[in-house]
């Protein structure tokens, strides 16, 4: 059985977001990936694992070594689809601000 994940589920999990902020800047294996979190490697593979599926992380072979770097297409389809919630806040704060400056 195929299970599609959400994105959304998967980035709501606090080491998935600091996997994801780990291999922003540069590929890592699975290895060096566990040895930044105080969890079990099977335990981080599984968060390998939801990501790949996700879409956010993708897997290079090098040689014998596994290699996960973002997939910039998927971070980028998740921003667009956040940016219309993100202007519509910074409008209404921006309103809130004008108004609450008006009582000073």
């Amino acid at each position: 059985m195929n299970l599609r994940r959400d994105v959304f589920q998967a980035i709501a999990d606090p080491t998935r977001r600091a996997i994801l902020l780990l291999v922003a800047s540069q590929s890592m294996t699975a290895g060096a990936i566990a040895s930044n979190f105080d969890t079990a490697r099977p335990t981080v593979s599984k968060h390998l694992q939801i990501l790949t599926e996700c879409e956010l992380l993708e897997k290079e072979q090098n040689g014998r070594e596994i290699y996960y770097h973002l997939n910039p297409k998927k971070i980028k389809e998740i921003a667009d689809f956040i940016e219309p919630f993100r202007e519509l806040w910074d409008d209404r704060f921006n309103k809130l601000e004008a108004i609450m400056k008006q009582y000073k």
